[in-house]
């Protein structure tokens, strides 16, 4: 499949690839949709095994951007970006030459941090370009959205067990986490806090020790975390988790996690979840308040907005697992229905305002 075919086939405006030999950049920029405002998204820094994952990557995760901000109601539309690279192999000319094609869009994209960037790169993305959130506050910025993020995956997981048991209480039940980067830990400090029992899931021993170390709970090891026998399962790492392969082993009557793109395929894995009775939390819905952390620094809103803002993530919750029920659809659908009926309604009223010529 050609570029424009794959770009056509998610109906992305536009794909921008960067290249800047001299400090080993390679990075490509979509932009999903402008409907709703600029679009914005982070910059993921990974090692992809060829340019077409990296195409299919961006690509996927710019139109979740886009249909993560129509949902939360944000004025936003969705980009992403992805900087292909050795993520132990950073340095001040990369950040700030991929900073230099930011600012050559001209607003059209606004990037923040993202798997593997962290804020001290934003703040070396912000000396070449104002098109940047989530950089430190000294350099202009709002700091780390990852708390913010986790918060909403919390009210999300209250709203599923809600849901399920008919209470959100999340004491007394078995979470499982899957990932324990910035997002994953804070959301097992959450959920520690107010008497969850964890289960963990890491590639990395130390992140696993420095959890153990604060929350305790029982570390489960590779492939063990989908069939773990727990209340909820929080995938909070890389997407493409939740599949065909992995689907017959889950035992969890909930998914709710923080990862992007969390099916493998979107139609077939949403069905596969409906048939196994299994409440499934859209991942661009429950994971929102990371944007709506940077939407609230793009508009100068105090940070403690964002976090009571992050919180409706519950209503938004229950809202899509309601629209999903009735309409006798996955929750997935009826979340991208939702994303498209604000979408559509939005961009009908701006051209009903444009000026006639």
């Amino acid at each position: 499949m050609s570029v424009f075919s794959e770009m056509a086939e998610l109906d992305h405006e536009q794909l921008v690839f960067c290249r800047n030999d001299d400090v080993g950049l390679r990075a490509i920029i979509a932009i999903h949709s402008t409907a709703l405002g600029p679009s914005l998204g982070g910059c993921r820094l990974y090692n992809y095994a060829n340019d077409a994952d990296a195409v299919r990557d961006v690509l996927r995760l710019s139109r979740g951007m886009t249909y993560k901000a129509a949902v939360a109601g944000l004025d936003l539309g969705g980009g992403k970006s992805v900087i292909i690279g050795d993520p132990s192999i950073k340095s001040e000319e990369l950040f700030r030459a991929f900073g230099r094609f930011v600012e050559s869009l001209g607003g059209r994209y606004i990037t923040a941090e993202d798997m593997n960037t962290t804020v001290e790169d934003m703040n070396r993305i912000r000396r070449e370009t104002q098109y940047v959130t989530g950089s430190s506050a000294y350099a202009g910025g709002s700091g780390d959205p990852s708390p913010v993020t986790a918060w909403g995956v919390f009210h999300g997981i209250r709203a599923c067990l809600e849901v399920v048991y008919g209470l959100p209480d999340v004491r007394g039940r078995t979470v499982a986490i899957q990932g324990l980067g910035a997002v994953g830990m804070q959301l097992a400090r959450y959920l520690f806090d107010a008497g969850a029992r964890l289960l963990l899931n890491d590639i990395s021993e130390r992140r696993l020790a420095e959890a153990q170390d604060a929350f305790g709970g029982e570390v489960v090891d590779g492939d063990e975390f989908y069939s773990a026998a727990c209340d909820v399962l929080a995938p909070c790492a890389i997407g493409g988790t939740i599949n065909a392969a992995t689907i017959p082993r889950i035992r969890a009557p909930i998914i709710a996690g923080a990862a992007n793109n969390q099916l493998d395929d979107e139609d077939r894995d949403g069905a596969l979840l409906e048939q196994a009775g299994i409440v499934f939390a859209p991942d661009y819905v429950i994971n929102a308040g990371g944007l709506i952390h940077v939407a609230a620094e793009l508009h100068g809103t105090p940070q403690g907005r964002a976090m009571k803002d992050a919180a409706s993530i519950f209503d938004t919750v229950k809202r899509i697992i309601n629209v999903s029920r009735a309409k006798g659809m996955t929750t997935t659908a009826a979340s991208n229905r939702v994303a498209e009926e604000r979408i559509d309604a939005v961009s009908r009223l701006r051209r009903l305002h444009l000026p006639h010529r």
